[in-house]
């Protein structure tokens, strides 16, 4: 009785420790997102797309503070979000709505001109790399900053269609209507559509770069003794039977599918099981399945 209570306790530090570190990395994507947002593009009249993007149209149209039209459209989006995603993604969303209202309304009233000055285009490429950033590092761990982030994550949901593009798709509407306030740029659409390109791109780059797998084939003789140690990394491993050809022996192979950032971590246990261990990596375009991207039709 004693050892499962113990068991329960530190399952129990474990997820809490690994709610903290999510929430912590969102925090920070929501940091990043409010500085290019309210640093670059909004000081420049960039629309971003988006909800933010909707809020600063209708601030150059009728100076209604950024962050009441932000907080009282995802406050709509918000239901629609608990509703699909559950309960405890919408937590987060509710996070981060609140804490980016309160970033953009901060840094709004300290920032009053770009970061960049008299460079409207070089405003576009750095905002639009750090609200993807942002983006990217928010949705990495199971974040929403609100808004068409909410649209995208569903479009992604439902079809094959990644969260960068389906960010394009819901956004490139909100860009194109900024034709209509004076005095009527194209320019401010091409430029909002740079920022759009390179937010998308960023975002999609995060993501993949945090999903990123790779595969090794292990050839050792403590064949058992490594996959076993894989094995506590929470990653399974398959055995298959070889030849080596030169010297006509009988081999084992392990072979692992690994996330990217456990590589090194799959390296030190083989070097500390048998340093004279054979080992292949490669980099793999998709591993779908358990523990890995869920498969989709």
């Amino acid at each position: 009785m004693k050892i499962s209570t113990e068991k329960h306790f530190k399952v129990y530090k474990q997820t809490i420790l690994q709610e903290v570190q999510d929430f912590f990395f969102i925090l920070i994507g929501l940091c990043l997102y409010a500085l290019g947002w309210t640093g670059f593009l909004l000081p420049s009249k960039i629309i971003s797309g988006g909800v933010t993007g909707v809020a600063a149209l209708v601030y150059f149209a009728t100076d209604l503070p950024v962050a009441v039209t932000y907080f009282s459209i995802n406050a709509v989006l918000l239901v629609i979000s608990i509703k699909i995603f559950g309960f405890k993604f919408s937590m987060r969303t509710i996070f981060g709505v609140f804490v980016l209202t309160f970033l953009l309304s901060a840094l709004q009233s300290v920032i009053k001109e770009p970061l960049v000055h008299g460079e409207p285009f070089m405003n576009a490429i750095i905002g639009g790399m750090l609200c993807g950033s942002g983006i990217g590092l928010v949705f990495n761990f199971k974040g929403s900053t609100g808004g068409t982030d909410i649209l995208a994550l569903i479009i992604n949901k439902y079809r094959r269609i990644s969260i960068g593009k389906g960010l394009l798709i819901c956004d490139v509407f909100v860009i194109s209507s900024s034709y209509l306030l004076p005095p009527h740029s194209v320019e401010n659409i091409v430029y909002g559509l740079v920022v759009l390109g390179v937010s998308s791109y960023t975002v999609d780059l995060v993501l993949n770069g945090a999903r990123q797998s790779v595969q090794f084939f292990i050839f050792s003789h403590k064949y058992e003794e490594i996959a076993t140690a894989i094995n506590q990394l929470g990653r399974g491993c398959t055995l298959l039977d070889g030849t080596g050809w030169f010297s006509k022996q009988p081999v084992k192979v392990v072979v692992v599918m690994t996330k990217k950032n456990e590589s090194l971590t799959v390296f030190r246990i083989v070097n500390s099981i048998d340093p004279q261990a054979f080992i292949s990596q490669s980099q793999v375009i998709g591993v779908y399945g358990k523990g890995f991207e869920p498969i989709k039709s």
